[in-house]
C-alpha cells in the first residue's frame, strides 16, 4: 500500500536526488523514481539509526556490568587473599 504526501524540499536537496535518480522518459516517472529513493533513503537512515541506538544500549550495558563486576572483585579480594595465605602455609 501506498500513501501519497507532499513534502518541500531545498531545491539543493532536489538537485542531490536527480544526480543520482534515473531521470524517467516522463514527469510522472522522474516523481516515481524520485519517491522510490526517497522511501530508500529514509528507510535506510531509520535502519541505521536504530543500529547506533542498540550499539549505544549494548555500550552502556557492557559499562554497568564491568562496574558491577568490579564491585564485586573488591568485595571478594581480601577474603580471597586471606584464603591464598592461609593455604600457602
Amino acid at each position: 500500500m501506498h500513501r501519497h504526501i507532499n513534502i518541500t524540499l531545498p531545491d539543493e536537496t532536489i538537485e542531490l536526488i536527480d544526480q543520482v535518480v534515473d531521470k524517467g522518459d516522463s514527469p510522472e516517472e522522474t516523481l516515481r523514481d524520485r519517491s522510490r529513493f526517497i522511501n530508500e533513503a529514509v528507510q535506510y537512515y531509520i535502519a541505521e539509526k536504530a543500529l547506533v541506538n542498540l550499539r549505544e544500549q549494548l555500550k552502556e550495558g557492557a559499562i554497568q556490568r564491568a562496574e558491577r563486576d568490579l564491585g564485586l572483585v573488591e568485595e571478594w579480594f581480601d577474603l580471597e587473599e586471606e584464603l591464598w595465605h592461609k593455604n600457602e602455609k
